[in-house]
Parts: C-alpha cells; sequence; structure tokens
C-alpha cells in the first residue's frame, strides 16, 4: 500500500492529538447540557466559556463579542441575515458562503473586481452600501487582502465591514482590532479541530440579527443546544495555536516547503504556471495550472499515487463550472479548468514535496500527451 501525502489542508485538517484529548475529556466531564441548572450543566457551561476565552484571545477580541456557530458557512449567512434587505458590497473571490447567502437576502449586491491574483484595490471598494465583505485571504490563491486598508476608506463613509478570515486563522497573525472590522468569520477544521463548529466575532455595538431563533442560548444569539464537545475542540485547537504560535510555524517552516513545491514544479514540469501571488499570500496554499491537463484528471491520478490534492474550494467539488475564482483573475476558462489546489500543513514533510515532484512530472505529461488540444497550439 502507498504512503499517503496529504496536501488538502485547505479543504480540512487533521485533528490534532491535543484537540482529541481535550474533546475525549469533555466526554466523561462536561456531558450535560449547558442550560441545565445541575452541576454536569455547570461543568458544561465552563467548559464552554473557557473555549471562549481561548477563541477570544487569538484574535484579540473581547469574549462576549465570540458567537458560536456550526460553521464558518453559518457565520457568513449569519452576517447576510443582518444585512437582509440592505445594500452590500462583496470581492469577485468571495467564498459560496458569502456570495450566495449575500444575494439571496441583500437588496442589492454589488461585486467588487480584483486584479490577477485576487486582490481588491481599496479604492474600487463602492462607499454607497451598508456592508462591505472582504474575505481576510482567499481559499484557493491563498492571497491575502488588504482588509485594513478597506477598513479605513469603510468608515469615512459609516459602513460596517465583515471578513471571513477562516483561512487565515492559525497561518497569520489575525487581530480584530488591527484589522477594525465589525464582523469575522473563523472555523475549527481549518486549524486541527473538529468538523462543524466555527465562530462569529460581532463588534460590540455592531448591527447584529439572528439567524436560529427558538432558544436563550449564546445570550439569545443563537439558539439550540450548546455544541458543547465541538466548541471544546474549537477552543483546544485555538489554544494550540496561541501556545504553539503555528503563525511561526507556517511563516517559516511550511511557507520554505510551499516554495519548494512551486519552484521544483515550475522547473520540471513543461507550461505550469502559478496563480498564487509571491507576496501577501497564506504560507501554506499553491494554486497552479497545468496546459492541456484537466485539473480533476491530476486530481485523479495524484489520489491513485496516495497524493491528495484539490482543484478548488472544497464546496464546489462536483461543480463541472470553473473555478469562479480563477476566472475573476484569469477570466480563462483553460486555466481554470487545468489548476490544482495544494495545501500544506504543520505535518507536510520535505518527503512529501520530494514524492509530489518525483510523481507529478510524469502525470502531466501523460495527459498533455492525450489531450485533444496540445499545449504548442495554446501557446502559438
Amino acid at each position: 500500500m502507498k504512503s499517503q501525502v496529504y496536501l488538502d489542508y485547505a479543504a480540512t485538517s487533521p485533528l490534532l492529538s491535543e484537540v482529541k484529548a481535550a474533546m475525549i475529556d469533555a466526554m466523561d466531564r462536561s456531558y450535560g447540557n449547558a442550560s441545565a441548572l445541575h452541576s454536569t450543566g455547570h461543568d458544561a457551561t465552563q467548559a464552554i466559556e473557557s473555549a471562549r476565552i481561548a477563541v477570544a484571545r487569538l484574535i484579540n477580541a473581547d469574549p462576549a463579542e465570540i458567537i458560536f456557530t456550526s460553521g464558518g458557512s453559518e457565520a457568513n449567512n449569519t452576517v447576510a441575515e443582518t444585512f437582509r434587505d440592505r445594500v452590500v458590497a462583496m470581492s469577485a473571490v468571495e467564498h459560496p458562503s458569502v456570495t450566495e447567502s449575500m444575494r439571496a437576502r441583500a437588496r442589492s449586491c454589488k461585486v467588487i473586481p480584483v486584479d490577477k491574483v485576487g486582490r481588491v484595490n481599496p479604492e474600487n471598494v463602492p462607499t454607497d452600501v451598508d456592508l462591505v465583505s472582504i474575505m481576510l485571504a482567499n481559499n484557493e490563491l491563498g492571497t491575502i487582502e488588504p482588509v485594513a486598508d478597506i477598513v479605513k476608506r469603510c468608515k469615512k463613509y459609516n459602513m460596517f465591514v465583515h471578513t471571513d478570515a477562516t483561512q487565515a486563522i492559525g497561518k497569520i497573525k489575525v487581530d480584530v482590532k488591527a484589522l477594525g472590522v465589525d464582523y469575522l468569520t473563523l472555523s475549527a477544521h481549518k486549524i486541527g479541530g473538529p468538523i462543524g463548529i466555527g465562530a462569529l466575532y460581532v463588534r460590540q455595538g455592531a448591527p447584529y440579527k439572528p439567524l436560529i431563533l427558538g432558544g436563550h442560548q449564546e445570550k439569545r444569539r443563537r439558539a439550540g443546544t450548546s455544541n458543547t464537545l465541538g466548541i471544546v475542540g474549537l477552543g483546544a485547537a485555538m489554544q494550540y495555536a496561541w501556545d504553539n504560535w503555528t503563525c511561526k510555524t507556517f511563516s517559516n517552516q511550511v511557507r520554505e516547503l510551499r516554495d519548494r513545491l512551486r519552484d521544483g514544479i515550475l522547473q520540471t514540469v513543461p507550461y505550469s504556471s502559478c496563480n498564487s501571488p509571491k507576496e501577501e499570500c497564506l504560507p501554506n496554499i499553491l494554486n497552479m495550472s497545468f496546459r492541456a491537463a484537466e485539473g480533476e484528471s491530476i486530481q485523479l491520478y495524484l489520489d491513485a499515487e496516495g497524493i491528495m490534492v484539490s482543484t478548488g474550494s472544497a464546496c464546489a467539488a462536483g461543480d463541472i463550472k470553473p473555478s469562479h475564482v480563477l476566472m475573476a483573475t484569469a477570466g480563462d476558462a483553460e486555466i481554470a479548468h487545468s489548476s490544482i489546489r495544494f495545501s500544506l500543513g504543520l505535518d507536510t514533510t520535505e518527503a512529501d514535496i520530494k514524492r509530489v515532484l518525483a510523481i507529478l512530472p510524469d502525470i502531466i505529461k501523460r495527459l498533455q500527451g492525450i489531450s485533444t488540444i496540445k499545449v504548442e497550439e495554446q501557446y502559438d
């Protein structure tokens, strides 16, 4: 059996052993309903509030500003619900949970264009909307957006700002006060926590409308019995990021491996190109295109060799349409259809990178050889 090389951390990351241990402990200690008045209920409440403190500390917020959700998508939908029937603006490269929820609820939704690496120019942000939603770092390209500069522009016109920081948490420093945002989305499973739990930061005094009604949980901001185990897992992942300062690890160790992979591909695979920016980019995401080689075929061939990658956002898996992110940046369906996202994590090794570089060139050569459109023709 081939050893596995997992390079799809941007889709989801393996559960940290520290997180698993914390959740197992919570199964024994904090199994009560956090809304109950008895001792096991108090134990669950304590565990939840400890997790809230861990989340708040990592992003420099007040614990009272943190609302637990079922994940990033619910958090993004909650912001959209808060601005229902209002005028909003968002970048052309937002996650579908932002684009679709905003379009479904807003009275009018403006799309802000991006440059060839997916970055928004603050000067292009409209000044006649109620809310601007710009992700902190792109999930397909890794592009870091100038959110703090966008906030400065928006505040001049009394507009609110939301940022989806799901991919950025733990990889770069995220400080809500330095950014100046009113809302921030995060999710546990991108940073070694469990799937199905996330949080929404809501700046004190910012407008807020609950998405889920029917209970007093989360100070009546989100109804439903608290997912204590998931919340404990989220808190443990945030605590791990704080204690081990994972931003530094990603910046030093993971970035070096990512750059080695990028340079190796460009050197060994003809007609390959890089879609991710070299500067102001997450240290763990690399998006590459391979002319005349279909992305899903590349993914399947690599998977047969025990190498797991993605063709883009995991939420768009199975969608035959080209990536809306790459269409917004390159405007070329061939590039979009021939793209692969490699995303690295804390457990990625030099051996993993060497293995990809040993196997990938032959796969691309094979696919380009059977393509109906030869790469030379595409460059004539």
